[in-house]
């Protein structure tokens, strides 16, 4: 299944969407899988499994550069990443096996519904560039239930961690944008890393594609990160609001598509 010519086509189209992917992810803490797997399905005719697993290969090796370079900011929470990861490990797995078990038409569009609150909130609060996150008797299994939220409906809708962690930690734990950031993207390398495992055993990664996705990524997912940093919180709430937006956007048409070809 993970088998395809290795053309010119292929190897531009694979740079152009790690570019952007990468890009996208410094800026927002995000995988980029919101890019990846359109795309990929779009030009190079991957089916939905091998562009979503391929998409998660490649997000390793890009979240941990844009993990770095937010580190260097000191805008990584370690612990409290590693705390959203073990749950959203396990919520993945919850996710899975609810998978063929739930209304989801009912949840994506709670979801999309779920988004429109977020982007509201996002021009109410503005967090303080110097908030952190401090490890408390509530906020540890806080981030435990936001790690098994975020995994539940990634095995469930298949969105990304970091469209649920970054607007979590900002609006109910008070951190900084940046901090929600760089916490996101520490927490997706142990559950991408995971993931993808799973997708190699199942032949579900084309190798070539994540390889040169995941190394064109690494090259922008720096300058997005320091982007991110240059921007006031007001400008980079607005900015990640208008994502936000897109991603429920492309969502809903989504779903309306599929409600027209089933009529």
């Amino acid at each position: 299944m993970g088998a395809m010519r290795v053309s010119p086509k292929f190897v531009l189209t694979c740079i152009g969407v790690g570019l952007l992917a990468g890009l996208l992810s410094g800026l927002f803490g995000v995988g980029g899988g919101i890019v990846i797997v359109p795309l990929l399905s779009l030009i190079l005719g991957f089916d939905h499994r091998l562009a979503a697993g391929t998409s998660l290969a490649a997000i390793v090796p890009t979240a941990a550069v844009g993990v770095i370079t937010y580190a260097t900011h000191g805008s990584v929470a370690w612990v409290a990443a590693l705390v959203i990861a073990l749950g959203a490990v396990v919520g993945a797995q919850a996710g899975s096996w609810l998978l063929h078990r739930l209304p989801l038409d009912a949840l994506r569009w709670g979801f999309i519904g779920f988004l429109g609150f977020v982007v509201a909130m996002l021009f109410v609060v503005v967090p303080s560039r110097d908030a952190g996150l401090e490890l408390t008797w509530w906020s540890v299994p806080g981030l435990i239930l936001v790690g098994l939220l975020t995994g539940v409906l990634s095995g469930v809708l298949g969105v990304g961690g970091g469209i649920i962690v970054v607007p979590a930690l900002m609006l109910l734990f008070g951190t900084s944008d940046l901090l929600a950031r760089g916490t996101s993207l520490l927490m997706m390398i142990p559950t991408a890393a995971s993931g993808t495992i799973g997708n190699l055993r199942r032949g579900n990664v084309n190798i070539p594609a994540a390889l040169i996705v995941g190394a064109s990524a690494c090259l922008t997912a720096t300058l997005g990160a320091n982007a991110a940093k240059l921007m006031g919180p007001v400008a980079s709430n607005a900015l990640f609001a208008i994502f936000v937006v897109t991603v429920a956007a492309n969502m809903a048409i989504g779903m309306l598509r599929k409600r027209r070809g089933q009529g």
